[in-house]
């Protein structure tokens, strides 16, 4: 018999067995409907690790993950599935519905539910999909409110972003703190407030922002994004080149998160990174605003796609007339506020006096000074104070008024930051606000220079940035000592 079984094997012959994707996914399917999640889980991961990016796969993993209360793995796959592998699979917001209502999100699971019956009306979902809608409707006046608040705040925040792009800097902060109050864990009203601090030259107040945000919301790609931006302004180069290198690791799924990390790096100058996010989200249909086409032209063009950039380009000027001109390859410098009228328009008709005062200098280094003077806006305005009108009248006369020591410190600071951008425009509005304190106090500015010496001292060290009072003094033209006078009172004027 022993006999017999040698001479079994020694005829028998080894067949090789290699296991696929499929294999493991229909051992993974068995054992979902064994209701073996633990097993069903461990022979999809398999599968997944054998075919990569393959839909059915990973949906199926995501039940599987549902199933074990896994909602947040769940979604991570489910949302891959939509932006990546395969955006007509649309039951993936079925399934996305539900885990949104389990969590407790009922705005999301509403939103998703709703976006899968207009997707696929007689899908096999529909009839569950209904239901749910019925369920979460159940208190429909309480939900209906709920959802009335969430459309508020995506206003207000859409409001806040428009405020922080024309230099609106106080009124946008006024706004977001007011949404922070509100809504305490809305991590985007955050960043966007640190921004609006930073842009006003309050650096530290900014980082402390963004500190808090990463502290309570740890890995918080906007902050880290904004983080970043920061220290490139600041000339921080080490802190640049650490954060580069937790960003550069970072593969986020959102297409929101893409945006940002593209942006932002393309901001920086890192076009190639910022090329790859931006390109791979325009192939994917991405319905961008203007700033994603801006930063996508740019990062193609300084990347060698000079043709691509160009056809881009096309459709920032289509959304946005006012950025004529500034063309990645247009060697002249970018242009500044001072080129965009429309952007005057709106400073004139903001609500702090330092923004109409800070239009009101635009105006005067404007080539459409005289179109902007002679316009409904500004002779309707209800707005303008005395000081206000007195700097219109210095402006259209060339006599002397209160007004005038205004102008001329301004016209200091421009030998220096022209064009006027974002960054240099919180330099301009501290002095306005300054201004604004010292023609209360009736006080007659006799060195200008020092004046001007003084507030860009403070507005450097208000950024956070390495500078010394010898060196602005060196550059105005005042002595150390004097510089130092001057920024006492600068100081207690902003204060």
């Amino acid at each position: 018999m022993v006999k017999d079984a040698k001479a079994r094997i020694q005829k028998g012959k080894i067949l090789t067995f290699v296991p696929t994707g499929e294999y493991y996914f229909t051992k993974g399917l068995k054992a979902y409907h064994r209701r073996d999640f633990t097993k069903a889980k461990k022979y999809l991961g398999r599968a997944i690790q054998l075919e990569p990016g393959e839909p059915m796969i990973t949906c199926q993993l995501a039940i599987v993950s549902t199933e074990l209360g896994e909602f947040e793995n769940s979604n991570r796959l489910l949302h891959l599935i939509l932006e990546e592998l395969d955006s007509e699979m649309v039951e993936c917001h079925y399934f996305l519905a539900n885990n949104y209502a389990h969590l407790g999100f009922f705005k999301d699971a509403y939103h998703h539910a709703k976006l899968y019956l207009q997707l696929d009306p007689d899908g096999d979902f529909s009839e569950d999909t209904e239901d749910l809608l019925e369920l979460l409707t159940l208190e429909s006046d309480e939900f209906e409110e709920e959802l009335y608040e969430e459309d508020d705040l995506i206003v207000k925040q859409e409001q806040a972003r428009d405020l922080l792009e024309s230099g609106y800097f106080p009124k946008a902060i006024e706004l977001l703190n007011d949404v922070v109050k509100e809504y305490p864990e809305y991590w985007s009203a955050y960043n966007n407030l640190a921004l609006a601090y930073f842009y006003l030259g309050k650096a530290e107040k900014a980082k402390a922002i963004l500190d808090d945000v990463l502290e309570r919301n740890p890995g918080n790609l906007h902050a880290l994004c904004n983080m970043l931006v920061f220290a490139h302004y600041q000339g921080q180069a080490e802190n640049v080149t650490n954060l580069l290198e937790v960003l550069k690791k970072i593969q986020p799924i959102l297409s929101e998160h893409q945006f940002k990390l593209g942006a932002s790096f393309a901001l920086v100058g890192e076009y190639e990174h910022a090329y790859l996010w931006l390109k791979k989200l325009y192939k994917h249909g991405f319905n961008g605003d203007g700033p994603f086409y801006y930063w996508l032209s740019y990062s193609a063009y300084y990347t060698g796609n000079e043709t691509f950039a160009i056809n881009i380009w096309k459709k920032v000027i289509e959304i946005n007339p006012d950025k004529e001109g500034t063309e990645p390859w247009n060697m002249e410098q970018a242009a500044g506020f001072e080129d965009h009228s429309g952007s005057i328009f709106q400073k004139l008709e903001s609500d702090y006096a330092e923004e109409r005062l800070f239009a009101l200098f635009l105006t005067t280094v404007s080539d459409k000074k005289e179109e902007i003077l002679t316009s409904k806006r500004v002779i309707q305005n209800q707005k303008f104070t005395a000081l206000e009108k007195e700097y219109i009248s210095l402006i259209r006369s060339g006599r002397p008024t209160v007004a005038a020591d205004a102008q001329e410190i301004a016209e200091i600071f421009y030998e220096n930051y022209q064009p006027i951008g974002t960054i240099e425009a919180g330099l301009y509005l501290m002095w306005f606000s300054v201004f604004i304190e010292v023609s209360k106090a009736n006080v007659h500015l006799k060195n200008k220079r020092a004046w001007a010496a003084a507030v860009e001292y403070v507005w450097h060290k208000m950024r956070s940035e390495k500078v010394s009072q010898q060196e602005i003094a060196g550059r105005y033209g005042v002595s150390s000592a004097t510089i130092g006078k001057y920024v006492k009172l600068v100081n207690d004027y902003l204060n």
